[in-house]
């Protein structure tokens, strides 16, 4: 009987191990689709959130259309009191219609006189004459200022 005894324990502890073997290998080799899952779960929340962004921008860009509408609208009729108030109290001389601002038109200026053109002049990058900081001679004495001062004076900064 001992060895009969054996064998049966030595068979539930091959179907513990085995089951314990199988329920280790479904465990390491079903996390794969576990995350799978959890991927496509989170794919299908951002393409339900992309769809929730996309109606709002419609609905943003609708709601901008009819107050872009309503403005065209309130600024036609501001210019259609306009002009009605012009015609009512206008005198001579006067438009009869209000221009638009984008026709407006700016005119040149045109001087007068010649003393006029010689107060507009064009600015310059350079100085007149041959005196200036790029002369060859800039910064240097004449041998008349060096009679007048003997001592010499410390460079400027």
């Amino acid at each position: 009987m001992e060895a009969s005894n054996i064998n049966v324990i030595l068979a539930a502890a091959c179907l513990i191990a085995g089951i314990g073997i199988g329920a280790l290998g479904y465990h390491l080799l079903n996390g794969g689709a576990r995350n799978a899952q959890k991927l496509r779960q989170r794919l299908t929340e951002r393409e339900r959130q992309i769809a929730e962004w996309k109606d709002g921008v419609d609905e943003h860009f609708t709601q901008m259309d009819t107050l872009i509408q309503r403005l065209l609208e309130g600024g036609q009729n501001l210019r259609q009191q306009l002009d009605e108030s012009a015609k009512r109290l206008g005198r001579e001389g006067t438009p009869n219609k209000v221009t638009p601002p984008g026709n407006l038109q700016i005119n040149s200026l045109t001087p007068s006189d010649d003393a006029a053109q010689e107060d507009l002049k064009i600015p310059r990058d350079y100085a007149d004459g041959n005196s200036g900081t790029l002369s060859e001679n800039y910064g240097l004495r004449k041998e008349d200022e060096d009679d007048e001062e003997a001592a010499p004076r410390p460079p400027r900064y």
